[in-house]
């Protein structure tokens, strides 16, 4: 690259040196970069706590489960309320048939999204496979359900 030195006519040179001012933003730049946090993704999640209660009877059918969700903020395991718990350990049974049972899922219209988030990352924790949402034909046209 050429560089001049103005012209030699005697006049001074009127334009302004670019370069520090370019070289003192490319360090600003590189600063801000290294001194943002590294963005982390935590799902928090309260671990069941174990009880010297008898299990409950067998709630898990071997062909298809539906999870509820209500707007009382309650979970319903083929109808039956379930706690977090209780999800889990449902959860963990179905895994173990032969053939993984189906697993619906269906929030009513005015359930917690709060909830909805949590019982969603029980499931995917599981490692549930046969999964779906029901019930959305429910909500076609907006504002009906």
């Amino acid at each position: 690259m050429a560089m001049s030195g103005g012209k030699d006519d005697g006049a001074p040179m009127m334009e302004m040196n670019m370069t520090p001012l370019i070289d003192v933003l490319l360090v600003l730049l590189i600063m801000f970069i290294i001194t943002i946090p590294v963005a982390t993704h935590a799902v928090n999640i309260d671990l069941p706590v174990a009880s010297n209660e008898p299990p409950p009877p067998n709630q898990v059918d071997p062909i298809k489960n539906k999870i509820v969700l209500t707007p009382n903020g309650e979970i319903l395991w083929n109808g039956t309320a379930i706690n977090q718990g209780e999800l889990v350990r449902n959860l963990e049974q179905s895994m173990r048939f032969a053939v993984e049972p189906e697993l619906q899922f269906e929030p009513e219209a005015n359930a917690s999204y709060d909830l909805s988030a949590k019982v969603l990352n029980i499931i995917k924790a599981s490692g549930v496979t046969k999964f779906g949402f029901v019930g959305n034909e429910k909500y076609r046209q907006f504002g009906k359900g």
